[in-house]
């Protein structure tokens, strides 16, 4: 036994020999009755694995980051937002279909993915809307910056990312001009996410100084009894403004760089994809930006909710899908499978980060072995080196099964999130393709079921893929020996990623 050895090492006094060896047998025991309850499998052996390895360091590691789900008085929060959610819905919406309005074009597969999406989010599938894609970071942020300059009433920014930099600095003015001329301007940012990055400090200062209303999601303050496992995170990204227009997707509010010299010096830039929409479904968004501010708050801003949402017929339909830690189910991941196990002739997934969990890996090969048409966009090299290769060593089995893998050269870094099933939906928003977005990260997409967003979506493949390399299978499995058990050690790792 490791413990054995390292008491032998030390050369410790029988007394405290025999209690380190009771205390190392003592955790083994209750590693394996307890870690597998209401775990998944993957998950419980990757615990396991730690534990039996080094007892003792495994074991307070799994102490600090064990728990997948936030503390129980947010969840208690999460819950009641979506009951209220429920409850000021039309009462004439009939609850196995909850659809707002009579869609003549939605079909049976459409109408069992807005009841399951309901079921987990409380929100409903809605027309009326209007989508338009953003696929350049900085300018998306001066178009925000363009719509907070027409705000009256409220602008409600929540970021994973942020910083006060020469990018994001005319959305930051935008924001504090408006709250300088009455309009009541709230932010939510994520602690960890924003202030490893080096402007944290000037843009808190700034939020300071300003009459921006502003708190950190998810903080790390124990010392102000706020405390939860350090790697559950919000990785959501929305900006609402007015209850008129919305704006969501993959981008952080910050320079395409994030900053670092290190990403500099590597010449490294993300690409994004954001949308703007206007809309029932801005209400949703709004809706899960309500949630947030109450579950770090505890203050319920009803004022600025429209409790009603409309009922429209026409516009692209599209219902809003919240996810993380504060449910108690993977609703995005649920959504995904759903949708893949209805293909019908193609299926298309861009994710900077794709470690599929058991089940997605399932059902998208069982879609390509089926002849339905699979194509993945991932990246040549992430920045991130664990999840990068622990995706790499899905490819082989990906491949076998007839996956087309496009890799996006570097050192650019593909961040764009979304997916487009045969020629009626799509999915679009913060959450990638791995267990973190499935279950540490609250993550916001948006679910929505047009065929001129398919086509637009289409059309943004079609860019990535004429830079892409695919992958070849023949190559692939060639590849050496060294860098296979590199993948399969980080892969054993993947389901704690």
């Amino acid at each position: 036994m490791l413990s054995t050895n390292i008491v032998d090492l030390l050369n410790l006094p029988p007394w405290l020999a025999i209690t380190v060896l009771i205390l190392d047998v003592l955790i083994r025991v209750i590693a394996i009755c307890w870690l597998p309850y209401n775990r998944k499998p993957v998950v419980a052996l990757g615990w396991l694995m730690a534990i039996l390895l080094i007892p003792l360091i495994g074991f307070v590691i799994f102490l600090f980051f064990g728990s997948n789900y936030l503390p129980k008085a947010r969840r208690a929060r999460q819950r009641t937002m979506n009951e209220m959610i429920r409850e000021t819905l039309d009462d004439d919406m009939d609850e196995k279909h909850p659809v707002l309005g009579d869609h003549v074009k939605l079909t049976e597969p459409a109408r069992v993915a807005a009841n399951l999406n309901y079921r987990l989010g409380a929100l409903p599938l809605v027309g009326g809307n209007e989508f338009t894609l953003h696929k350049d970071n900085h300018e998306a942020m001066i178009m925000m910056a363009g719509e907070v300059d027409k705000a009256k009433d409220y602008v409600h920014f929540e970021f994973y990312i942020t910083a006060y930099d020469d990018s994001s600095q005319p959305l930051w003015e935008s924001l504090i001009a408006a709250a300088e001329r009455g309009v009541q301007v709230r932010v939510l940012i994520d602690h960890i996410g924003s202030r490893r990055y080096l402007r944290y400090r000037r843009l808190t200062r700034r939020l300071n100084e300003s009459g921006i209303e502003w708190h950190l999601m998810l903080p790390l303050q124990p010392w102000r009894g706020k405390w939860q496992r350090p790697d559950l995170r919000n990785h959501r990204k929305i900006l609402v403004v007015d209850g008129q227009i919305a704006f969501s997707g993959s981008q952080n509010a910050i320079d395409s760089s994030y900053n670092t010299r290190k990403n500099r010096r590597r010449g490294l830039r993300w690409k994004d994809l954001t949308f703007s929409v206007t809309g029932p479904v801005v209400e949703e968004l709004n809706a899960v930006f309500i949630s947030d501010w109450y579950s770090e708050t505890k203050e319920l801003v009803l004022a600025e909710i429209e409790t009603h949402i409309p009922a429209v017929n026409n516009g692209q339909l599209a219902q809003v899908v919240p996810s993380g830690p504060g449910f108690e189910t993977e609703n995005n991941l649920r959504l995904i499978n759903y949708l893949i196990y209805n293909a019908e002739h193609r299926i298309v997934i861009c994710s900077p980060y794709f470690v599929p969990e058991e089940t997605l890996l399932q059902a998208l090969t069982t879609a390509a072995l089926s002849n339905i048409k699979v194509t993945l966009i991932v990246n040549e090299k992430g920045d991130q080196f664990l999840p990068n290769m622990a995706q790499r060593s899905y490819y082989e089995q990906l491949l076998a099964a007839g996956v087309r893998i496009m890799q996006y050269p570097q050192p650019t870094v593909l961040h764009s999130k979304y997916m487009i099933v045969d020629d009626a939906y799509s999915f679009i928003g913060s959450s990638n393709m791995d267990p973190r977005s499935f279950g540490l990260n609250m993550e916001v997409s948006t679910f929505i079921f047009d065929p001129d967003m398919v086509n637009e979506l289409e059309d943004v493949s079609r860019e990535y893929v004429a830079v892409c390399k695919e992958i070849e299978h023949d190559r692939w499995i060639d590849r050496p020996a060294q860098v296979k058990i590199v993948e399969n050690i980080c892969r054993l790792w993947s389901s704690l990623l």
